[in-house]
């Protein structure tokens, strides 16, 4: 628990709330076991009645503060930008516990629902640190944006302010929590030439966290789908972990996508004046076209997947027209997600909640080598 005095706790000096007669009516049974306890400087019922009183009102607060504290031994987690979970997806287990989420957008905010049962908080830039629960592990899919103030004297929080990264630095600040999991997309690494990038890690290191990161391809970690992103890892001080490798997946046995394909579907086909006028205007070969017999991981999906882009989608050879978009259940698939996973939007929602997840089988992959991690290593107990 967060240190500090508790209001209200402690014994309460004479004089200081005035005393008021009160009826209390109680059965003769409780009224001879109140007397007959041995209790220092209590020898009326009414001294006994309020000495064991304030006892259980201060072992009532400080059970609860220990439950959230310690909810029955799980890793408590938030999850920021949330989106529609995937990050919560690859981390959950029967070992931890979500108490708290934010994201803004309605349309991921009803699929998040859907899926875990919470409603997550709005907007976290009007969300204040201290009104976030206690957690062990902080989750972000933050967005990427350039930072205006690089290389100023005011500190690497000033740099990154009016930046939703700033968010999670401020929370980080306040809450310390054992361990972060950050996601974010490849550009990261190139945004202003790489300063961006540079803040980041270093404001993440000034807090004092040990932090480990690496670029990743989802098509190694089971997923027929060429997806590479930056995740960023960082422990706690107090943990003392000075080394740590993020999995790199298996580039050996790779899916290729015709393992995920449904055959024979309508209702996502693309029209054929829509194929001659526009996907198949040039002879250049786009878009990248699959079908049952492709080998191959495909190009990454896109949230604007919808707009039948020719150069950035890739489509399937199947269907009334003879060529597709990815049904929901591939793009299931093709992120990591169950198939059981509910998508209660309307099919452009559908796609651009996939096309801005995360790589579910990748997520998990890191998470389960963080927690190794903090429970193998010497005198790091998973929760202190």
């Amino acid at each position: 628990m967060r240190g500090g005095v508790r209001v209200g706790a402690g014994r309460k000096s004479a004089g200081v709330d005035k005393r008021r007669q009160r009826p209390l009516y109680i059965s003769d049974k409780l009224y001879e076991e109140i007397m007959a306890q041995q209790i220092p400087s209590c020898t009326t019922f009414s001294q006994k009645c309020e000495r064991l009183l304030e006892d259980a009102i201060e072992n009532n607060a400080l059970s609860d503060a220990l439950e959230k504290d310690n909810i029955d031994g799980k890793l408590r987690f938030i999850d920021l930008f949330a989106g529609i979970g995937g990050i919560r997806k690859g981390f959950e287990d029967e070992n931890t516990v979500a108490v708290f989420s934010s994201e803004w957008d309605k349309f991921a905010v009803a699929t998040y629902k859907a899926n875990y049962g919470d409603t997550p908080h709005g907007d976290i830039t009007k969300i204040d640190e201290k009104d976030i629960p206690e957690h062990d592990v902080l989750l972000a899919g933050f967005p990427c944006q350039p930072f205006s103030n690089i290389g100023k004297r005011e500190g690497f929080a000033h740099a990154t302010q009016g930046t939703l990264f700033f968010d999670v630095l401020r929370i980080l600040k306040y809450h310390m929590p054992k361990m972060f999991l950050l996601e974010n997309v490849s550009g990261l690494l190139s945004i202003q030439g790489g300063k961006t990038f540079e803040t980041i890690l270093a404001s993440l290191r000034e807090l004092g966290y040990d932090v480990f990161w690496d670029e990743l391809d989802a098509q190694n970690f089971g997923l027929p789908q060429i997806r590479r992103r930056v995740i960023i890892v960082g422990f706690h001080p107090e943990l003392k972990i000075k080394s740590f490798k993020l999995p790199q997946g298996d580039s050996t046995n790779r899916k290729p996508i015709k393992d995920i394909l449904e055959q024979n579907l309508s209702g996502y086909n693309i029209s054929e004046h829509l194929q001659k006028s526009y996907l198949f205007k040039r002879d250049d070969g786009k878009p990248q076209l699959v079908d049952i017999n492709s080998n191959i991981q495909v190009k990454t999906l896109c949230a604007s997947y919808h707009k039948i882009q020719r150069l950035t989608g890739t489509f399937v050879l199947d269907g009334p027209t003879g060529v597709r978009l990815f049904s929901k259940l591939e793009c299931k698939r093709l992120m990591g997600f169950p198939d059981s996973f509910d998508t209660p939007v309307s099919r452009t929602q559908m796609y651009r909640q996939f096309g801005n997840s995360v790589a579910v089988p990748m997520i998990k992959a890191v998470a389960d080598e963080m927690k190794r991690v903090i429970v193998t290593t010497p005198s790091t107990p998973l929760l202190q």
